[in-house]
């Protein structure tokens, strides 16, 4: 194989379906490439991949790589990291972007630190631009800009890769947006030989049994969400956001400041180390609004804050600001919406 120096997405595969986070990135995927002038291409690596570049191909790519042997599903960490690192040596990406999963963190790692080519993890925003380096003056043009939250969210960093190749970063779900390209569009699929990729010891850990446990909430699908900070006070006065939220038919959501104080439980924090959630109504209750929990909740169609700052930061982007206390303010949402609900 030739150098391509194309975009690729290690797409996620289970149960026979790919990763919604993997096809999220495919969609942002799609514009990077078409900035950049290459293909997207796409790789899928575990077993029954039958007919799989029909879930891919409406979003764009040119190109799917498919390593099916039954050693290699589920995944497992040695396997799927030396497909990826023997194939990009033969195929040269020049970036590759794959979710910020617990999958994405275990073999992102790993391909970054055997091809010497860095990561950025947990990245918020991807996009294409020139760098010049202020040491020694060299210009490069059509870098691949890894922004994410730096210092404690005190600064939005954005970063660059210029010598080095791939260029790397893993996303969370849910922070790119997943649409289809074109529905009837079509590419080439390129079917690899495991046995050329991967060394028998490669396959020394086997999987005998496993158990993966469903996340019993639903935020990231619900049209209201009804978030609380640390600003709520206490695990008891969330209780009103839980009255609120059923109430309205919606689900209740938590920053990473009231999960951390035992307010709410860790699968309903929203932000940069939690899910990112596009509701048609964010009701922010108490949430001052730091730059992490912004991300995950900013492209919300209508968002109403709820706090007793005036100035919180949270305000400068809410649709509608109610200033007063939580305890005050939402009992008479839930009462004013009962009685005009009927």
């Amino acid at each position: 194989m030739t150098d391509n120096n194309n975009l690729i997405v290690y797409c996620e595969f289970d149960e026979g379906h790919v990763a919604d986070v993997s096809l999220e990135l495919l969609t942002k995927g799609r514009q990077l490439a078409t900035k950049l002038g290459v293909k997207l291409e796409a790789i899928v690596i575990g077993d029954n991949l039958e007919g799989i570049e029909n879930q891919l191909f409406p979003y764009g790519v040119d190109t799917v790589y498919k390593v099916a042997d039954k050693r290699l599903y589920p995944y497992t960490s040695n396997p799927h990291s030396a497909v990826l690192i023997n194939l990009f040596r033969e195929i040269k990406p020049q970036i590759c972007l794959m979710g910020a999963t617990c999958i994405g963190r275990d073999l992102g790692p790993r391909v970054s630190s055997c091809l010497h080519s860095g990561l950025t993890a947990d990245c918020t925003a991807l996009e294409i631009g020139d760098h010049k380096d202020p040491k020694t003056g060299k210009e490069y043009t059509d870098l691949l800009y890894q922004i994410r939250p730096a210092f404690g969210g005190n600064i939005v960093a954005t970063i660059v890769n210029p010598d080095c190749r791939p260029q790397m970063a893993t996303v969370r779900e849910g922070v790119m947006k997943k649409e289809i390209f074109d529905p009837e569009h079509k590419g080439t699929v390129v079917e690899l030989d495991a046995s050329k990729y991967v060394k028998p010891e490669d396959f020394a850990v086997e999987i005998i049994d496993r158990h993966i446990e469903k996340s019993k909430t639903n935020i990231k699908g619900a049209p209201i969400i009804v978030a609380g900070g640390y600003g709520m006070g206490s695990r008891e006065n969330f209780d009103l956001l839980y009255q609120l939220a059923e109430t309205l038919g919606g689900e209740v959501g938590a920053s990473r400041a009231a999960v951390d104080a035992g307010f709410c439980e860790h699968d309903r924090q929203i932000g940069q180390t939690g899910v990112t959630v596009r509701p048609k109504l964010y009701i922010a209750c108490g949430i001052s609004g730091q730059i992490q929990h912004i991300a995950g909740m900013q492209e919300s169609s209508i968002i109403i804050s709820i706090n007793n700052d005036p100035d919180a930061p949270i305000n400068t982007i809410a649709d509608f600001v109610i200033t007063g206390n939580v305890e005050d303010v939402v009992p008479k949402l839930i009462k004013y919406y009962k009685k005009n609900s009927k």
